[in-house]
């Protein structure tokens, strides 16, 4: 196969032969592979608790406290998409709103007693989001060194960072510009869930139609191939950094607003969920394969697991170790359908 059919394949371009018939129309199935599942933990819920499908379960404990995951899922698909990983998202999850408050609350509150306007602390903590963005990209781009690796690394110093500057405590008495994201509504429906919503819409929309999205698979699906092609990887895989970073401080300023603090460990092993979501909505770990909307399925369908395991008072840490069954059994369903596809290939 040549370097440009081998692009073309990647990024979505259409072919006419009733193999690729019948791979994007798996690829369709699979999008949607998660739906029988939360049918059935819809029903389930129903079976457990009456109070299950009421309103107010459902959009102010289901989809409200997963608005936030499913920010930091559509980051980090994008990344695991283009071939990478990104373990110090959930980091940035806790830091840039930590260093926004530090700067912005009194130094009686726990900050650094500058007390800058919100508007500008939040704007530093963008701009630090950016920094650690460029910084991860261009480790991984032009130094060549493993994303996993990297990633890891800046995980445990922003996480020590933030605990440096909290002195392990939990800021609290924020300015109502930081609080908003966790007060306002429309419809009668948090903010935060239009937003995840609006988020996702983007997203989709640029990776299934946008050129640099399904440039973006095509360098997942094969680094070397779509360099060959012409396609700028290295300043494409800055790029994917950098969004996921912002989008991931974007998700703590929805998380500082909902609970109306900053806790010095906010964000601690949210990253484990994000690849639960990921995974079991089938987005491949080794790039170039997936969907936004699998990733979204993949987020409600662990916003109603640990809504039902919590009413059904289960402990939390059995919902953790839900989440780990969930990454292995996803991971042996997409070995299983992955090894199928090939032996239709070669047939």
């Amino acid at each position: 196969m040549s370097t440009a059919t081998a692009i073309a394949g990647n990024a979505g371009v259409t072919d006419a032969s009733p193999w690729h018939d019948r791979l994007r129309q798996s690829s369709v199935l699979r999008e949607f592979a998660l739906v029988p599942a939360i049918a059935l933990m819809v029903f389930l819920g129903w079976w457990f608790s009456a109070d299950f499908l009421s309103w107010n379960n459902i959009v102010n404990n289901v989809l409200v406290t997963s608005a936030v995951l499913g920010v930091v899922v559509v980051a980090e698909s994008i990344i695991l998409i283009s071939g990478y990983f990104d373990l110090s998202l959930e980091s940035i999850v806790g830091f840039c709103p930590m260093l926004a408050a530090w700067l912005i609350v009194p130094q009686a509150a726990g900050g650094l007693g500058v007390q800058l306007s919100p508007a500008l602390g939040i704007l530093v903590g963008f701009v630090a989001a950016g920094v650690v963005g460029v910084i991860n990209g261009l480790l991984v781009s032009r130094l060549k060194l493993n994303a996993f690796i990297v990633t890891l690394a800046m995980l445990t110093l922003l996480r020590g960072i933030t605990m440096g500057l909290s002195g392990g405590q939990t800021l609290s008495s924020l300015p109502s510009v930081m609080r908003f994201l966790g007060t306002a509504s429309i419809f009668g429906i948090s903010i935060q869930v239009w937003l995840f919503l609006a988020i996702f819409a983007v997203a989709w929309t640029f990776m299934r139609s946008h050129p640099i999205g399904r440039k973006l698979y095509a360098m997942g699906g094969n680094a070397a191939a779509a360099e060959a092609s012409g396609i700028n990887t290295k300043r494409l895989t800055l790029a994917v950094f950098v969004v996921g970073a912002l989008l991931a401080c974007f998700a703590g300023f929805m998380l500082t607003g909902r609970i109306a603090s900053v806790t010095s460990s906010q964000g601690d092993g949210l990253i484990f969920t994000v690849f639960a979501a990921a995974v079991i909505g089938g987005i491949s770990l080794n790039g170039g394969k997936g969907s936004m909307v699998g990733a979204l399925l993949g987020v409600l369908m662990l916003g109603l697991i640990q809504n039902i395991l919590t009413l059904s008072r289960v402990p939390s840490y059995w919902v953790q170790a839900t989440y780990g069954l969930i990454i292995l059994a996803a991971l042996i369903v997409n070995y299983l359908i992955g090894a199928r596809e090939t032996t239709r290939r070669q047939v």
